[in-house]
């Protein structure tokens, strides 16, 4: 079972620190300015309410010397390095060269309420005819979303295997079952400090207090798990088994005797 809950943790602890960055195309860049229900999205918090449609405006701008062709636009919201939700629109279009570009599309978002919820970072991309990345603009998104989505889901999984992994680290403690060596009594404790990182952040982007941004969220599970493993490491030292054996050695024997 332990194994299965480390597992389980690391799973999430990877997504963490295994995100990759979105291709740029080569084929030239545009730069990206837009709007949410004409409100602008970069550097705010703009609301998205799956039970209604959203007017996206986008408005692209070709500072290059050459055409740039763009294929669809997609919006996108991202938590510990998962996508957790993404809308493609195909609706291809030319931005000449020196000359700048507006296009509205109306939303229809209602499968959001199944997949996402509370605070999450979130683009909006132009992408071409590869599927590479044009140009972005970044957000947060207020999602009015079902505690039971996709997002929610994952917390509450995440929840699940966090209080294993301390039941299973703390009875182990109660018993005296955990290994002499204290480093390795610290990685023990591990999983269960990566697990509570990581249900740190995604209660705070459900309740609305906190986006996951790898600004935050990093430091966040990265120092529960120190915290945790520190936890671990000075434990008291398990006692040691007492030996049942009632073997009496008599010195000058040559033979044992058991009583």
């Amino acid at each position: 079972m332990g194994r299965v809950i480390a597992a389980g943790v690391a799973l999430g602890l990877c997504a963490v620190l295994s995100g990759s960055p979105p291709a740029i195309a080569d084929s030239g860049g545009l730069d990206l300015a837009a709007t949410l229900d004409d409100r602008p999205i970069t550097n705010a918090t703009v609301m998205i309410d799956p039970a209604k449609q959203i007017e996206l405006t986008v408005t692209a701008s070709n500072s290059g010397g050459t055409p740039v062709k763009v294929r669809s636009v997609r919006v996108s919201g991202v938590a510990l390095a998962l996508t957790f939700f993404a809308y493609d629109t195909t609706a291809p279009f030319e931005v000449p060269a020196h000359s700048r570009v507006t296009r509205t599309f109306v939303l229809d978002m209602a499968d959001l309420s199944g997949q996402a919820i509370g605070l999450l970072p979130s683009t909006v991309e132009l992408l071409d005819a590869q599927r590479g990345t044009l140009g972005e603009a970044a957000t947060v998104a207020d999602i009015r979303g079902s505690f039971w989505s996709v997002y929610g889901a994952f917390g509450l999984a995440m929840l699940v295997l966090t209080v294993l992994a301390w039941l299973t680290a703390l009875l182990a403690l109660a018993r005296h079952r955990l290994p002499v060596n204290r480093w390795r009594r610290g990685l023990r404790f591990l999983p269960a400090g990566f697990g509570t990182g990581l249900v740190a952040v995604v209660s705070l982007s459900v309740l609305r207090l906190v986006p996951p941004e790898p600004a935050i969220e990093i430091p966040v599970v990265l120092g529960a798990a120190v915290i945790a493993f520190l936890l671990g490491y000075l434990t008291p030292h398990p006692a040691p088994v007492p030996d049942n054996d009632e073997t009496v050695r008599f010195p000058d024997a040559t033979k044992e005797f058991k009583p």
